[in-house]
């Protein structure tokens, strides 16, 4: 279940109690707040707060430099001339709070983005539920033979069953041995800051995570890449619809300018231009090297 009953009352309570504001308020935002959007077998995203629009946006960088902006015709090609180039500062004016419920191994991958503000469930204080991710059979795949951190063909029939068994059964060991750890049946029991070291990667977890827009479109550029662990980027697609709908002027020239767009080094750019004059360049000529060469020649042929 990706709510816990206290959870659900708390999120129909809020639901049940709207208050007038005037502070910004961004419609497409107000559309996701107190819904757990599910994610993977027990996770979920959902919204708990928010602050900004597209429009803070634009505020915060016609205070920043006054008359220069006044060539931009409107504010979502404000927002573009700031995506383009790289003027990162006003987009930090926008914050969001995000409740999120995933696997510890996620987790330890998502901790990496420094650039936001976290408080984490305690395994100290409470007891961790009895909650595991299983991957789907078709997200079971081998390792990669051409990528170290990377995936390769899916695992079929037998091998495909057997490492499901595996998984759950070790799951499901380590916490029954947790539980026992725990116990006050007749023993003292092992404190829970200990008795959590037994527990796997794959018990879930949650955590308030809090982020400005800049940071947060960081993030998405990463992990909601093709070429992102499928499980973090479960998230991040999630992240990005919600992101969307917030402010869509930004999120927008995101996308065609971070996400969709193509970087060129200048050894890059100098074949290309070459190219287009007609010439032949081999990667003998272009000073790339092998590997540079081969990301090239799939991107440009």
């Amino acid at each position: 279940m990706p709510l816990t009953p206290e959870q659900q009352a708390q999120i129909d309570e809020q639901r049940q109690s709207p208050r007038q504001t005037l502070r910004t308020v961004a419609d497409g935002m107000e559309q996701h707040l107190f819904t757990a959007y599910p994610v993977l077998d027990h996770g979920f995203v959902r919204v708990i707060d928010y602050m900004g629009d597209d429009a803070a946006i634009c505020q915060a960088a016609r205070v920043s430099y006054g008359r220069g902006t006044k060539s931009v015709q409107n504010d979502e090609g404000l927002i573009r001339y700031l995506m383009r180039h790289w003027h990162s500062t006003p987009f930090e004016m926008c914050e969001v709070k995000l409740h999120v419920k995933l696997p510890v191994f996620v987790a330890r991958q998502w901790i990496r983005h420094r650039t936001a503000n976290i408080n984490e469930y305690s395994g100290r204080y409470s007891v961790m539920d009895r909650e595991f991710y299983i991957p789907a059979e078709d997200k079971l795949a081998a390792q990669s033979s051409q990528n170290h951190q990377g995936r390769g063909e899916v695992l079929q029939g037998e091998e495909a069953q057997r490492v499901l068994n595996l998984l759950r059964e070790d799951a499901m060991r380590s916490y029954d041995n947790y539980e026992s750890m725990l116990s006050q049946d007749g023993q003292q029991g092992l404190a829970r800051e200990l008795a959590r070291m037994n527990l796997p990667t794959n018990i879930y977890t949650q955590w308030y995570w809090k982020v400005d827009l800049h940071n947060l479109l960081h993030f998405l550029r990463l992990r909601a890449d093709s070429h992102a662990q499928y499980e973090i980027r479960a998230y991040a697609d999630v992240i990005c619809d919600i992101v969307k709908d917030w402010v869509p002027a930004a999120f927008g020239a995101f996308r065609d300018y971070r996400m969709d767009a193509v970087s060129l080094s200048a050894q890059a750019a100098a074949v290309l231009k070459r190219r287009l004059a007609g010439d032949t360049v081999t990667q003998e000529h272009s000073g790339m090297g092998a590997r540079e060469w081969r990301e090239f020649q799939d991107v440009w042929g």
